[in-house]
């Protein structure tokens, strides 16, 4: 008998009559001997729909608030999902995240898990009942309501999934795996049989939406078995594991992009030892990421540097460097939106020479100049226009021997959280 965490996203549970199916999907499941415990999003436009609502009350809506609203989405969800497990004569109990014994961080609208409590799941486990735990919601130890941020239903999943010491984690969303890119822009990307934890977690970081940064993060460092797969079809899905196994001549693994990057420029800045500690870490210090910096050259004991930051937070960095500039003396600041960030990600490109010159020539190819550039181990980022970034994705997916003839992509409307 194994114990298996099945989490199903928004769009899988959209409408009564997708809740039914899941609902047999999970009696299945138990069927075939496993214990099963469910993490469910809210359905559909749900929380967009309560989010929009908010701003028609309140403009700037305080976070606690936002809290208790958003989280009576997935309320919503797991109560009609027992409800449509018990019509097919099976037990079945669900929870709110803290009646599931998750805890969370004193941070409202990204909150992460600090422990988990399981014991309730378990017992309702050995009754033989299917648990049904809402994603995306944990209560801090003073008893206030948190809930995860986007992508918060797969952290929960996993995190469970590691508390109660499951044999697998099974990620159910709108396509049937890891594909080598978004297969709605490259049509013969091809379905990964496999890819390493460090692989994904590059590849969610850098806008793979098909699993969440977090959840990957929480999957490595517990070792927990992950799955990514179909919700509408029984297709084998993808495996997330410590290493994947290298395809013959595959060096690149995927594509990602992000469509959500803005570059700040900073000129005019004394070249003195101490003065990049201080910027970037009052840019920390407001809970703003820095992704990519460059520095582009030193003249007259000035310096220029540049960096990206998510088109959601360009307004407070702007601010942020408005405030420091009598410690942080410059000559101006201006910022370019209309950017993405393109990257490869393989684990076996530390040992293969030319890989960047590879992806540089590809891009040429298709009549785009790259604007910044960063590089790990396994992976390389370039900063361009959006306007061929379709294209882009095409001739790089094209120049590492990615395309297949025989791919097929099986999915249906995209999962929000």
């Amino acid at each position: 008998m194994s114990l298996i965490v099945m989490k199903f996203g928004g769009s899988s549970v959209g409408t009564t009559e997708r809740m039914g199916r899941v609902a047999q999907r999970i009696v299945d499941k138990k069927l075939q001997g496993n214990r099963v415990v469910v993490v469910v999003s809210a359905m559909g436009d749900t929380t967009d729909d309560l989010i929009e609502k908010a701003n028609e009350i309140n403009a700037n809506p305080p976070a606690r608030e936002m809290d208790m609203l958003l989280t009576t989405g997935e309320q919503i969800s797991v109560a009609l999902l027992s409800m449509a497990i018990h019509k097919l004569g099976h037990g079945a109990k669900s929870y709110t995240g803290w009646q599931a014994g998750i805890v969370t961080e004193a941070v409202h609208a990204k909150a992460r898990i600090n422990d988990i409590s399981p014991d309730r799941i378990l017992n309702a486990l050995d009754q033989g009942d299917v648990v049904i735990v809402a994603g995306f919601q944990g209560m801090t130890e003073s008893g206030e309501i948190t809930t995860l941020g986007r992508g918060g239903s797969d952290t929960t999943a996993v995190a469970l999934a590691a508390a109660i010491n499951a044999d697998v984690c099974e990620i159910y969303t709108d396509v049937d795996g890891v594909y080598s890119t978004d297969p709605r822009v490259v049509k013969c990307a091809r379905k990964l049989d496999t890819i390493s934890y460090d692989e994904m977690l590059e590849l969610a970081h850098l806008g793979a939406a098909v699993l969440h940064p977090r959840a990957v993060e929480y999957a490595k460092h517990n070792k927990v078995n992950l799955v990514v797969r179909s919700s509408f079809t029984n297709n084998e899905g993808t495996l997330v594991r410590e290493e994947a196994e290298m395809e013959q001549g595959i060096v690149v693994r995927g594509i990602a992009y992000d469509k959500n990057v803005v570059r700040i420029s900073v000129l005019g800045v004394e070249d003195v030892p101490g003065v990049l500690a201080k910027m970037f870490g009052a840019l920390a210090n407001n809970g703003i990421d820095v992704d990519i910096i460059v520095q582009s050259g030193v003249q007259g004991g000035k310096a220029d540097f540049s960096f990206t930051i998510s088109t959601a937070d360009r307004a407070k960095a702007i601010d942020v460097l408005a405030s420091i500039q009598t410690i942080v003396p410059y000559r101006e600041v201006s910022y370019e939106e209309g950017l993405v960030k393109v990257s490869i990600v393989g684990a076996g490109m530390v040992s293969n020479p030319g890989v960047a010159a590879t992806m540089f020539e590809a891009i040429s190819s298709v009549g785009v100049s790259i604007k910044m550039v960063s590089t790990s181990e396994i992976k390389v980022s370039c900063v361009i226009a959006a306007e061929k970034v379709q294209d882009v994705v095409r001739a790089l997916h094209t120049a590492y021997g990615l395309d297949t003839a025989d791919s097929v992509f099986v999915g249906g409307p995209q999962d929000r959280r």
